[in-house]
């Protein structure tokens, strides 16, 4: 009687082990079906290894101030590619004294200033629209250089998508809508 309850409490060990390494396989086995199914919607809309595709319209630049050296240039950017892309630099041979990446932030005071940034990501499928109260470029710019409606170059350069060449209106500051 004795072995024969030992049989079958090894048997009912056998089958618990059993069970325990059925499920603990069926996590990392359901785990991967959820990643492949995503994989596999997410290369069914097209986007997969896509890279970024950058789009960069409607630039202004604020006509600047008697006075003031610096003023400021927006653009909208749009990422229609499968990839994100970074802008990390600005140039243009109509401002000498060079163009910085900024963006606005606000103190405890509810004061508003400008902090230089080195990058602005734009995910994949996503758009910035620069504004006054978020990412734009201060530029340095003598007032009497420019007036309203003349034509500013820029070259904006993103880090996988390389060098945009684009036009920017200058208009007076409060012709325009950022919304």
């Amino acid at each position: 009687m004795r072995k024969a309850l030992e049989r079958i409490s090894a048997r009912i060990g056998d089958r618990r082990r059993l069970r325990d390494t059925a499920l603990a396989a069926l996590v990392p086995v359901a785990a991967c079906s959820v990643a492949l199914a995503g994989l596999t919607a997410w290369t069914g809309t097209g986007k997969a290894g896509t890279p970024a595709r950058v789009r960069v319209t409607d630039g202004r630049v604020l006509l600047p101030s008697a006075g003031v050296p610096e003023t400021a240039a927006f653009f909208r950017i749009a990422n229609e590619g499968g990839s994100a892309d970074q802008l990390i630099r600005v140039t243009s041979p109509d401002v000498p004294g060079g163009i910085t990446l900024a963006r606005h932030r606000m103190n405890g005071g509810n004061g508003a200033y400008r902090s230089a940034v080195g990058s602005v990501a734009v995910a994949a499928g996503d758009s910035l629209d620069m504004s006054p109260t978020g990412v734009d470029l201060t530029v340095s710019a003598g007032s009497g250089k420019w007036r309203s409606g003349d034509l500013v170059p820029f070259t904006l350069e993103f880090r996988r998508s390389g060098r945009v060449k684009v036009l920017a209106v200058v208009v007076r500051p409060g012709t325009i809508s950022f919304q």
